[in-house]
């Protein structure tokens, strides 16, 4: 069949001008689409003008404070979006609330059980904040982390995955925000092995301290590296404990902290059960943490 030339040109004129009017009608500004994401969301949080808007630019604050690289985009036609190697999390904002929805938040541990909407789903999850509510700062900063790492092991190929043989492999082991080893999940001593390895500094005695420590007091105890870091088990009872290394300390988090006398300082009501005492280079209280694990290991642990 043959073409008129004249025609096609004219048919690709009327369809350009179609897509205009159709953006405009969408209310799509081109002028703002031109502007820095970072510049339309702090648009958005000054135009909010009220609870919502400090509610949004407290929280932007702390993802930033917890991932400084993280890349801030502008999408769907005014949703604030933080991202690193996909997308970490949404802000939107209603009525009634500012929600915050981690792309991965099913996948990631929440030890303080932040996330309270959109728990249903088989891949997000959503913290709602309602006016006069505030998100323990710390908590939300380590889920925020977690998020990001979880989008790093997404992106790994499968191929490069797998758990290295043994923990002196030639490759070097990447370093995660604070200096957290990125390692592979996996069952067993060998994972945990390689994350003690890896740990930066002085924070390396450390872990083979406590990693000695919780073998000696807790037979039999059940170990694995999950979200690149090391839990600590009982076969059949779940999870009592995990370890996890920032820049200026090692955490041990206790999933059942709550029920530990004396209850570790770490941790808010917010926090839920879970309750934490970090380890800096010169106050590990070996005698108090051989008592915390003993009573954790006791106790109901975590499964995920």
């Amino acid at each position: 069949m043959s073409t008129n030339p004249s025609r096609s040109r004219t048919l690709r004129k009327s369809t350009g001008k179609s897509v205009l009017r159709s953006r405009a009608r969408l209310g799509v500004n081109t002028a703002a689409a031109d502007e820095s994401a970072s510049r339309l969301i702090d648009g958005r949080i000054g135009e909010l003008g009220d609870w919502r808007g400090e509610t949004l630019a407290r929280m932007r604050a702390l993802i930033h404070e917890a991932e400084p690289g993280i890349v801030e985009e502008w999408k769907w036609m005014g949703t604030p979006v933080w991202s690193s190697n996909g997308i970490v999390c949404t802000g939107e904002t209603y009525k009634q609330v500012v929600k915050l929805t981690f792309a991965r938040g099913a996948s990631i541990p929440d030890l303080a059980r932040l996330f309270n909407s959109s728990l249903d789903g088989n891949v997000r999850r959503a913290i709602d904040i309602r006016e006069g509510e505030t998100v323990d700062a710390d908590a939300f900063r380590t889920l925020v982390k977690a998020a990001v790492e979880r989008n790093e092991q997404a992106n790994v190929k499968p191929a490069a995955r797998k758990p290295a043989p043994d923990a002196s492999a030639s490759a070097p082991v990447k370093l995660l925000s604070g200096g957290n080893p990125q390692i592979p999940k996996g069952d067993g001593d060998a994972p945990v092995q390689a994350y003690i390895a890896a740990m930066p500094g002085w924070k390396r005695d450390v872990g083979r301290r406590l990693d000695a420590l919780i073998v000696r007091n807790v037979p039999g105890v059940r170990k694995a590296v999950k979200w690149n870091s090391p839990f600590y088990g009982i076969e059949g009872r779940g999870w009592f404990a995990s370890v996890h290394v920032f820049t200026r300390y090692v955490r041990v988090t206790f999933f059942n902290g709550i029920a530990l006398r004396p209850m570790p300082d770490g941790g808010t009501p917010k926090s839920g059960e879970s309750r934490w005492t970090d380890i800096h280079e010169d106050n590990f209280d070996e005698a108090r943490m051989a008592e915390w694990v003993k009573q954790a290991a006791a106790l109901p642990g975590w499964v995920p």
